[in-house]
């Protein structure tokens, strides 16, 4: 796995090891990111899933300023931990080993909003509609914000939240698909 653009572009980045995550191949990546940017002017990402880190830091690599990466297996998080130490992006993560819905919680707590939000659980094992219900009844997106859904092309995912349209949706072989939300503008009268 590599940071495939921007500022760290070609740098490696560790898989978790023990096959205990699914990484998101280089080209999937490439492609989700050519979706949702390709670059950014700043911003705040989470990734709840995080895995070894390789999301978040392709969206830190392409421009944006925070992200906060959560996982809740330790081989994970000592993974992340080296890719952020190798990058020497220590200043721009808070890395966190929580379940992803106490994660939610404690996130809300402080107030936090994110331009992009990347999901990619356990195929089959958390449920995308309750994480995107939560996610939307905290209000921790901004406006025009992303929610990027990777899952198993088997799942099928509503087509539109509360305020919420489904902008893109594309699979890759039989084993990948990306769904990817955004928030509507709230309009003022």
């Amino acid at each position: 796995m590599r940071v495939i653009a921007g500022e760290f572009k070609g740098n490696r980045i560790q898989p978790v090891p023990n096959k205990i995550t699914r990484p998101t191949g280089d080209k999937i990546k490439e492609s989700l990111f050519q979706m949702i940017g390709p670059f950014f002017n700043g911003g705040h990402c989470l990734d709840l899933f995080a895995g070894s880190g390789a999301l978040a830091i392709e969206a830190l690599s392409r421009g944006m300023e925070q992200a906060i990466l959560i996982d809740n297996h330790p081989k994970a998080i000592a993974t992340i931990h080296q890719n952020i130490n190798h990058l020497r992006l220590e200043k721009n993560v808070e890395i966190y080993r929580n379940d992803a819905f106490r994660a939610l919680k404690a996130i809300k707590k402080r107030d936090i909003q994110f331009n992009l939000i990347f999901l990619d659980p356990p195929y089959h094992k958390v449920s995308y509609d309750k994480l995107i219900d939560r996610i939307i009844s905290m209000d921790i997106v901004k406006d025009n914000g992303r929610i990027v859904c990777e899952h198993d092309p088997s799942t099928k995912l509503e087509d539109k939240f509360d305020n919420y349209s489904l902008i893109k949706y594309e699979e890759y072989s039989n084993t990948t698909a990306i769904t990817i939300f955004q928030k509507d503008v709230n309009e003022i009268d």
